[in-house]
């Protein structure tokens, strides 16, 4: 048993391949000035030859990488995705495999956009009942691959990428780094999007899912706070799930940040990745160096479903 865990590393990868909203415009009615009033995006990576377990790989390694552990001190991987087309083996194994980490508990889970935090919450939950000591969690996603591309309403939202976290048990006396998870879900909304079929596209009811995250959700982003004992206004960083510039404009208005408080908006240049987004976006703000090690950080994940789910996590 210990009394919890902590991120010691993130690791984040994306597509080399740019579709920007121009690029979308010579094949779908819309134009660059709608999609980044509407929702805030500019361009969007795409993948051409990789697997969700080809990114989370390469993201994994980084953040491996930058842990100082090796695939030896490895022994819980959990990836969260609703993209990964392979039912089996799942992307954990092919990760640790990759990797060569030995024998892990290794799963996959899909809550869609809110995955990494719920994945996050579940090894921290591992690694406090003394299952595991160091794990690898991930968030990766291939939207692309069930995209319609001739859909404009959905087109222009999704992009490809993954992100990756190395959770450690924290030393006897040291605080947590990763707070209480609050998670939970709207299941009666649940149709407004959807993935389903064997050989399905994303659908979704935009307007309904648009009014659930800017009425309902900002209220539990507060409770997230109220459970790591932490202020909203105390917060060095707000890293919500990356969907769209107004749903999150309208969560921190109701929240109470600090103005210094930095908001990630990687949407602009990565567009929704679903379950990547969040991991992807903090990691980016931890190589650039934007937020001080041992800093509160709100994550909150939320999306198909209806789900969501979040902490407060110290910065590694």
């Amino acid at each position: 048993m210990t009394a919890g865990s902590r991120i010691v590393a993130m690791g984040h990868y994306q597509p080399s391949r740019v579709v920007t909203n121009d690029d979308l415009a010579s094949t779908l009615d819309t134009n660059d000035a709608w999609v980044r009033d509407r929702v805030g995006i500019a361009e969007r990576r795409v993948a051409d030859g990789e697997s969700v377990a080809d990114m989370a790989t390469f993201a994994a390694e980084k953040a491996l990488a930058a842990s100082g552990l090796s695939a030896a001190d490895i022994d819980l991987v959990v990836v969260a995705t609703c993209s990964a087309i392979d039912r089996c083996p799942n992307v954990a194994t092919r990760v640790a495999a990759r990797l060569g980490i030995v024998a892990p508990g290794a799963y996959d889970l899909n809550t869609a956009c809110s995955g990494f935090s719920y994945a996050l919450a579940s090894a921290d939950h591992a690694i406090r009942a003394g299952a595991s000591r160091h794990a690898l969690v991930i968030g990766s996603e291939k939207l692309s691959d069930i995209t319609d591309w001739t859909d404009r309403t959905t087109a222009v939202l999704f992009g490809d990428g993954a992100g990756a976290a190395v959770l450690s048990a924290v030393p006897d006396g040291e605080r947590p780094g990763v707070g209480p998870v609050l998670w939970g879900s709207a299941p009666d909304k649940g149709d407004a999007l959807k993935i389903e079929g064997w050989q399905p596209y994303i659908k979704q009811v935009g307007q309904v899912v648009f009014r659930w995250a800017t009425t309902e959700l900002a209220p539990f982003a507060i409770e997230v706070c109220k459970r790591a004992g932490v202020e909203p206004s105390e917060l060095a960083a707000f890293v919500p799930h990356q969907a769209n510039t107004r749903i999150i404009d309208g969560i921190v208005k109701r929240i109470g940040l600090n103005p210094d408080a930095i908001v990630a908006k990687d949407l602009v240049e990565s567009g929704n990745t679903s379950a990547a987004s969040v991991p992807l976006a903090l990691s980016k703000l931890i190589e650039r160096r934007e937020v001080p090690s041992g800093a509160p950080v709100l994550l909150f994940g939320f999306g198909g479903g209806l789900t969501y789910a979040g902490q407060v996590v110290r910065c590694p």
